[in-house]
């Protein structure tokens, strides 16, 4: 039995922090510096009292809405979030309240950063090729700008809000393939929130600077951009090899390729080490900024909106954790 995506839409907060809002916090900095690094102009950043739960909740009802999708055939949620909103319960349950699904229909939550979607369609294709489920809502939620400390320019410039939601079924538009998964947590302290949860519960008021310039604290996103890079080269060629001897193709098979959207410059990178024409190398960055686990569907949704979405797509996501994964899609 083939599993498939059927539907997709994505949520972002109504707030823009554009380049020039940077430039006005650092001035050291100009709008075409920013650009030119990270290939981010806009991002859009949830209010104060605005959640991942509340994202999820939005684009949920957007795809609804937008696709005609009766909220009475869901029979499971998944949710990908590393900022939920409590610690317990699950956000997925909530979620089922909000949106009036069914009491028979199953809920989780599952913590992963930018491998997340991946992760979540390999979870989403398990449930119904297994029978435990014929129609899942794949969420993808994350506010990465509340653990950005306010002076930390580097991830202010790069990460986004928002939120994706995904209809995965027994029918669609896109026939998901098979799947390379990968982890390596030699890597987790390079891309950490040390403080607010179990093992490190008090504040410790220790920022500092890295050697790279990089703003470092406990109580707030680190993220070590040269060590990131390095296990990203590393890994992604290998991942991508994988993904197509799993699924028995070649490169030259392959109609597009979506990775995630982590920076201009990573992504130009990749590009190039892995020969891929500019022209089945898709980016969708400019105007949202890297949005952690929703990158990727955002990107497929626009993708397909543009009509580029033909014959066999590679999906890629690869960070915190370290955590990768890839997959196939058949249009």
């Amino acid at each position: 039995m083939g599993v498939y995506i059927k539907a997709i839409s994505y949520y972002l907060p109504e707030k823009i922090l554009t380049n020039e809002d940077l430039v006005k916090i650092f001035p050291e900095w100009s709008v075409e510096k920013i650009a030119n690094k990270v290939g981010v102009k806009e991002r859009h950043i949830a209010a104060d009292n605005e959640t991942a739960l509340d994202l999820a909740t939005f684009a949920a009802e957007k795809l609804f809405e937008e696709h005609r999708i009766d909220r009475a055939i869901i029979d499971f949620v998944l949710l990908c979030t590393q900022s939920p909103d409590y610690f317990l319960p699950t956000s997925a349950c909530i979620l089922q309240e909000r949106l009036g699904l069914s009491r028979d229909t199953g809920a989780l939550d599952f913590n992963l950063g930018c491998s997340g979607y991946i992760y979540g369609l390999s979870l989403a294709k398990g449930l119904i090729t297994a029978n435990i489920a014929k129609n899942v809502l794949l969420l993808t939620a994350e506010t990465y700008s509340k653990h950005i400390h306010p002076e930390d320019k580097g991830n202010r410039t790069i990460f986004g809000d928002a939120a994706t939601a995904n209809l995965i079924s027994s029918e669609g538009f896109a026939e998901i393939g098979e799947f390379s998964l990968g982890t390596d947590g030699r890597g987790a302290e390079n891309l950490i929130v040390k403080q607010g949860a179990l093992r490190q519960t008090e504040k410790m008021n220790d920022i500092t600077v890295d050697e790279n310039n990089n703003l470092k604290s406990s109580d707030y996103l680190y993220m070590n951009g040269g060590e990131i890079f390095n296990f990203t080269a590393n890994s992604v060629p290998a991942l991508i090899s994988e993904i197509l001897e799993k699924n028995q193709l070649r490169q030259s098979d392959i109609g597009l390729f979506i990775f995630h959207q982590a920076n201009k410059y990573m992504m130009n990178y990749l590009r190039k080490l892995l020969e891929i024409e500019p022209d089945k190398f898709y980016v969708y960055l400019e105007n949202v900024g890297n949005t952690v686990s929703s990158t990727i569907p955002i990107a497929l949704s626009e993708a397909k909106k543009e009509e580029k979405l033909k014959g066999n797509i590679v999906l890629a996501g690869f960070g915190v954790g370290y955590s990768w994964g890839g997959v196939t899609l058949k249009v």
